[in-house]
């Protein structure tokens, strides 16, 4: 039988069937080989391999061969959804079409011949509940406040006699997406096999599938909330024999959200403006009184929602004034703009969790009392949605969980565009290595992690192995895998002939208290370097900062220039959502797009439409911020430095992502740009340069 670097040879199936297509590749090869090698061991592997390695393959085909070969479960997880869709849509479906009988020669696995069968799984609130949609149209009147809610959930009716899987990937937009909420699957008030749509269930037909699966492909937020349910023994994946963690230099970012706990005021306006609206008298209690017998309990049920939302009210404007206060006014420690971390318990008045306690148990007490099975199931998930926001907010405000960084915060990033205000109440864990080691890594299945950027540089070839996991330790340590096998491939592209790297500074100082890169006067420079650059490839831009508050700047200042061009201006969080500003950018190839946050890394731009990258800033983070300023007081507890071992790694490896941004393929070519003068002084400089693709000549720009 063959093996998997055989599969991705030169002569292999993959290259007989794609021909001209298909390249085979040295470095996807040694990735496959040792993907294999680690399930074979039961170990852990961590694998950073550049752009265009097709690192996909090279884990996909080991994983396919133990499925088919061992009878053994592989869960693959990524971060992004367009990844999830190349692996279900194009990856495996060619691999399993390729492979046929050469994966297993006849092979039989209890007395069966062995099949892929391969389930895309997705989080249960994807789901439509046929029944709840029933239920839903038969009382819209009462429980759907406006026209537009009404017209929402006309439009999933039409979506549902169409969709086969009953997800909200197929679902067009809605004007009011909150309607979901009334038609999705939830675990709290499911039927189970009482339900008269159970054949029908989109869920459980999906669960089904996934049981009976042999490879599982989901995204990152919904595997580490499943290993955060197995903490209390509630996880709902099946058994596992490994796991595949693609993009995986998220992966610290999305175990702390998932081990963490957040309370957003939305959240809870959401639920209590379901169970009834004062302003339009409607909501799921307002028809629930229709219904009962006891209109009594429905009322004093209704006068507690009433209650909930002053509470809410007034729960949440205190967390915004701890945010909002004066420095000289406050004890807290105050990050960036919009959050302040909490360091004592007490520092909100818990008015929420008493009366969401009281509601939680008024809705039991309707359930119990309801006539009918549908209004039962209902009222329970409310009661469980209820009863969780009185327990978490009594944990965020009594500081209930050890080892853990307290906040408040007002708005995202992109909140500051729109002028909306979001309060949220949140924890998470300073450190989740000690969490990671003992529910993933300990385990008895194999754990490999992969991406283009875990290492804080270049390992040359010949350096010993001590070296090659030196350039991995920051990564190593802050996941909990040390002593995990570590593996550096590099990309099999030209970076010398198709790269440029500039190096011009921008080195206005901001007003006195802003430091560096603040006030008008860093903009106006910085938009002129900008200006400079963009000219010299003719548009086809990314411009990547490190807060929205620089990139709106520069936004004002590059517009009219930009438009006297004819270059489009896309800025995110003004022009539209990601996916749209990125669709809009691709159609031009005179634009120029700001990004922060997230064009730093999982956008992919291939051929002349992305021809210059600039960064404005070397991306570390805000010392400041809660879960860093956490960390760092942790570590210097310890013994350790935190600029060294925590900022400057964290910094390098995303500098690599706004880096990986430009060559996406053999063609590619263009120039990244730096404006940050610390490249050429800052004695961690050179840090930065060794992260460079090799061969890759640095310009400097008076």
């Amino acid at each position: 039988m063959q093996e998997a670097t055989d599969i991705l040879g030169p002569d292999g199936p993959i290259a007989r069937a794609l021909g001209g297509d298909f390249e085979s590749r040295h470095e996807q090869g040694r990735m496959a080989q040792g993907v294999a090698q680690a399930m074979e061991d039961r170990s852990h592997l961590v694998v950073e391999a550049g752009t265009g390695v097709g690192k996909s393959f090279a884990y996909l085909v080991p994983a396919i061969l133990r499925c088919l070969r061992k009878g053994e479960r592989v869960v693959v997880a990524t971060n992004t959804i367009s990844l999830q869709e190349q692996l279900v849509e194009k990856d495996i479906p060619l691999l399993r079409r390729v492979l046929g009988e050469e994966a297993t020669e006849g092979l039989t696995i209890e007395g069966r011949s062995p099949t892929l069968r391969v389930a895309l799984v997705k989080g249960r609130g994807n789901y439509l509940s046929v029944r709840r949609l029933k239920l839903a149209s038969q009382r819209q009147d009462k429980i759907l406040a406006d026209r537009a809610a009404r017209e929402s959930l006309h439009a999933i009716e039409d979506w549902a006699y169409a969709t086969t899987d009953g997800t909200l990937s197929t679902l067009p937009p809605l004007a009011r997406m909150g309607v979901w909420d009334k038609v999705q699957s939830d675990s709290g008030n499911c039927m189970g096999r009482r339900c008269p749509t159970y054949e029908q269930c989109f869920y459980q037909r999906a669960r089904r599938e996934m049981e009976q699966a042999n490879l599982l492909i989901c995204n990152h937020a919904l595997f580490f909330s499943d290993l955060a349910l197995r903490g209390q023994e509630a996880g709902f994946l099946p058994a596992y024999d490994h796991v595949i963690l693609d993009e995986a230099h998220n992966v610290e970012d999305v175990a702390s959200e998932h081990f963490g706990l957040s309370l957003a005021e939305g959240r809870v306006a959401h639920l209590l403006n379901t169970l009834y609206q004062s302003r339009s008298g409607k909501g799921y209690l307002a028809q629930l009184g229709l219904l009962s017998g006891d209109a009594g309990s429905v009322e004093r049920a209704i006068a507690l929602v009433e209650q909930a939302h002053d509470a809410s009210r007034a729960f949440f404007e205190e967390v915004g004034d701890l945010v909002s206060r004066p420095r000289e006014e406050s004890a807290w420690h105050r990050p960036e703009a919009g959050s302040v971390r909490i360091n004592d318990e007490g520092a909100v008045t818990n008015v929420l969790t008493p009366v969401m306690r009281e509601l939680s148990l008024r809705l039991k007490g309707l359930k119990e009392a309801a006539k009918v099975d549908a209004d039962r199931y209902e009222l329970n998930a409310f009661a469980i949605r209820a009863e969780m926001i009185a327990q978490e907010a009594q944990t965020l405000v009594s500081r209930g969980l050890g080892g853990y960084v307290y906040w408040a915060e007002v708005g995202g990033e992109e909140s500051a565009f729109r002028g909306s205000r979001k309060v949220t109440l949140a924890c998470s864990p300073i450190e989740v290595a000690p969490l990671l080691k003992e529910r993933l890594f300990s385990k008895e299945f194999s754990v490999v992690l992969t991406s283009a950027t875990l290492s804080t540089r270049r390992v040359s070839a010949g350096e010993s192995t001590e070296s090659s996991e030196t350039a991995f330790a920051h990564t190593l340590a802050r996941l909990g895998c040390e002593g995990a096998r570590t593996l550096q491939l590099g990309s099999p592209f030209d970076f010398a002939s198709q790269m440029e790297f500039y190096i011009d500074p921008c080195d206005v100082d901001g007003p006195q208290g802003q430091g560096r890169g603040g006030g008008r006067g860093y903009a106006q420079a910085l938009s002129e370097r900008i200006l400079k650059h963009v000219k010299a490839t003719q548009g086809g831009a990314f411009v990547l900062f490190t807060s929205f508050a620089s990139l709106n700047a520069v936004a004002a200042e590059l517009a009219g220039p930009l438009a006297a061009l004819g270059m489009p201006l896309l800025a995110q969080g003004r022009d539209g959502s990601r996916a749209q500003i990125l669709a809009r950018f691709r159609e031009n190839e005179s634009s120029v797009l700001l990004g922060a946050s997230s064009f730093w890394q999982g956008v992919d731009v291939r051929g002349r439409g992305l021809r210059n990258v600039i960064i404005t800033k070397l991306p570390f983070d805000p010392p400041d911020r809660p879960i860093t300023q956490a960390r760092h007081e942790l570590m210097e507890s310890r013994g350790q430095n935190p600029f060294n071992e925590d900022s400057l790694p964290r910094a390098i490896i995303r500098f690599k992502q706004g880096l990986g941004r430009l060559i996406r393929s053999k063609s590619d070519w263009g120039r990244v740009v730096v404006l940050d003068g610390r490249l050429l002084t800052a004695r961690y400089a050179k840090r930065f340069l060794a992260a460079l693709p090799d061969g890759v000549e640095i310009i400097r720009e008076a």
